[in-house]
């Protein structure tokens, strides 16, 4: 017991770093029928896993990607707001939820992919996407090297790298310390459980990746809504960025917001969000400026 007790404090921190912005709602998520509908569940075979997911709702297709070590049930104040109009889809990512995930490797790209072999199987041609967290980075991976899938994007605290100029420089070190921490505690151990392993997966996928530069944004051609809080675990300049290097895009940083932007600010991010996906981009230069 002595031995797992390092490797166990730094999954409670691991995890009350993916989910500390979710603490003061964890009730409503956790009681909710969102993520385990037995009556909407289903699974896809999608490139060696079993992804599990759940479809609410009828109309264009939108897909809601979450984070690191979340679930569907994150989304329990955006599913029944969205599905009035839209046939909305969410799956648990690989190696999370109820996607189980036995290998040892694990990148954004896998996932991007994943979501991109749901919309075939579902035989859906395109969709808007909602991506939060690791989910927004997901969603700019769908948008750069599948763009024929994405109508329309909108990211809500997403990173392209993984360093303290992307990520708050006391939150970087939190995690990268919790990393490291916990891939010194498996190593010691002499048979880890497998849900260890997924943890410390899922530690070095934040920790470690992603790693997309600003000129490759370009191949992004739909339109995208760029957002983050001004407070967000995302320094404010990156997600600036990251807005300037995609060609149609809109900025909306959120004041005395954190990362949750989805839960903290739901009524306001679903209106804003869903306006954005109804009204037709606008693209605003020289004298629209002034309007």
């Amino acid at each position: 017991m002595k031995k797992l007790k390092p490797f166990i404090t730094s999954i409670i921190l691991l995890l009350t770093v993916s989910v500390c912005f979710a603490q003061s709602f964890e009730k409503d998520m956790d009681t909710t029928q969102y993520g385990r509908n037995k009556t909407v569940g289903k699974y896809a075979d999608i490139q060696g896993i079993k992804m599990y997911y759940e479809v609410y709702g009828k109309g264009e297709p939108l897909l809601i990607i979450h984070g690191n070590g979340g679930s569907i049930k994150n989304f329990v104040y955006q599913i029944p707001y969205f599905a009035k109009k839209y046939q909305v889809i969410l799956a648990d990512s690989r190696a999370q939820g109820k996607t189980v995930d036995h290998t040892d490797s694990l990148t954004y790209e896998m996932i991007s992919d994943d979501l991109n072999g749901l919309l075939d199987h579902l035989k859906i041609k395109n969709a808007n996407v909602i991506g939060w967290s690791d989910g927004g980075i997901e969603g700019l991976l769908l948008a750069m090297n599948h763009p024929d899938k994405v109508k329309k994007l909108a990211v809500t605290g997403a990173n392209l790298w993984p360093d303290s100029t992307a990520v708050d420089p006391f939150v970087y070190k939190m995690i990268m310390d919790i990393n490291i921490k916990g891939a010194d505690s498996l190593k010691r151990m002499k048979n880890p459980t497998p849900e260890m392993k997924n943890q410390l997966k899922l530690m070095h996928l934040l920790s470690y990746e992603p790693h997309i530069k600003l000129e490759a944004l370009k191949k992004i051609t739909c339109p995208t809504l760029v957002i983050g809080g001004d407070h967000d675990v995302i320094v404010t300049k990156h997600t600036v960025a990251i807005a300037e290097a995609i060609t149609n895009s809109y900025l909306w940083i959120l004041p005395n917001s954190g990362h949750a932007t989805p839960v903290v600010y739901k009524d306001m991010f679903n209106q804003v969000v869903g306006d954005f996906f109804a009204k037709p981009f606008r693209k605003i230069d020289k004298t629209g400026r002034f309007r």
